[in-house]
């Protein structure tokens, strides 16, 4: 495959070649099926995924919002993180792997590639997974490891420079994930980075995930200022933010609409055993654009929620305002903060 495209090009040429040759009535009815258990509220005693059919149809669904929201997350981590490259990578409960291609985009320039070892229990999403990896081009995709494992208490971890579980918490029990949690802190020398869907049951496992691992040593890098307690008052509000993804001709066929893209919402913590950066202050919901201003709503260092208003009269941070987005660090490297 051509890897001089964009990495999430790719993504998306390799997962339209899955479905060559399956009917789309037939993709359209599996993700129908699967979404309805995902967002069912009972964890699953078995995996979800049977067969190569249901695996191609989800993930040429699902694997696209995946990557862009840990691409996201990654991408914040990172500006926490400056120059630290993970050396091994385990990505449990990975299924076809959306987060190892992040990390591998993320780390793809390092003199190395990163080495991953992808985990899951679902052996027909393991064997896309590595036919997606194959024609990614990509030299840490292509010689990952993927193994299976059954996600739950009884997982053993090796050790790993960065541990990822993505959109996995959901599916287990609150005994498991929290054993799993801390599984995950214990077997990471380096970093722990965890997502969930934006939405207020996924933010409060990934907020219960967030105190776990800061009780087992590790600190936060992304998204919060700091390793205190979170801000919001819980039952008020919830913080997630937001990815832009390109929709598949499957997405046109099952949510309908006209648009070619939408919006992933996700919640996540990336927390670090080394030394880092966080911002001083992230914006957590979109920022307002007014005549003349531009209102931001920030979680600060100080451990608190901040409206801030930048104005004209503020110059240069102000023109940074009005190109900031959704879930970036404020005030900018090169700005001051208003006062």
């Amino acid at each position: 495959m051509n890897h001089s495209l964009p990495v999430p090009d790719v993504l998306r040429s390799a997962l339209a070649g899955l479905l060559d040759g399956l009917p789309p009535s037939q993709a359209a009815g599996a993700v129908d099926r699967l979404i309805g258990h995902y967002r069912g509220v009972v964890p699953t005693h078995a995996p979800v995924l049977r067969d190569r059919s249901d695996v191609a149809a989800y993930a040429a669904y699902r694997m696209p919002a995946t990557f862009e929201a840990v691409r996201s997350a990654l991408g914040a981590f990172r500006d926490a993180t400056g120059p630290w490259t993970p050396a091994t990578h385990t990505d449990i409960g990975g299924g076809t792997g959306a987060a190892s291609w992040a990390v591998a985009e993320a780390w793809e320039d390092a003199d190395t590639p990163v080495a991953t070892t992808v985990l899951d229990w679902a052996e027909p999403a393991l064997a896309i997974g590595r036919e997606l990896a194959e024609a990614s081009g990509l030299p840490g995709l292509r010689t990952a490891r993927w193994e299976r494992a059954r996600i739950g208490s009884a997982l053993t971890l090796e050790r790993a420079d960065l541990v990822t579980v993505s959109y996995v918490l959901n599916e287990l029990t609150p005994d498991d994930r929290r054993t799993l949690v801390d599984a995950a802190a214990g077997a990471a020398t380096g970093a722990v980075l965890i997502v969930e869907p934006g939405t207020p049951d996924g933010y409060a496992r990934v907020i219960e995930a967030r105190d776990r691992l800061i009780a087992a040593g590790l600190r936060v890098a992304a998204p919060c200022p700091h390793s205190a307690a979170c801000p919001i008052e819980p039952g008020t509000d919830w913080c997630h933010f937001s990815a832009r993804v390109s929709r598949s001709s499957l997405h046109r066929q099952i949510k309908g609409g006209s648009l070619a893209y939408e919006d992933e919402k996700f919640s996540y913590v990336a927390a670090t055993r080394f030394t880092r950066e966080p911002a001083p202050a992230r914006i957590v919901r979109r920022p307002q654009i007014r005549k003349g201003q531009v209102l931001l709503d920030l979680c600060t260092a100080e451990e608190q929620l901040r409206r801030e208003t930048v104005s004209k009269r503020h110059g240069t941070l102000y023109r940074a305002a009005r190109d900031a987005e959704w879930g970036d660090p404020w005030p900018p490297h090169s700005a001051e903060s208003p006062s």
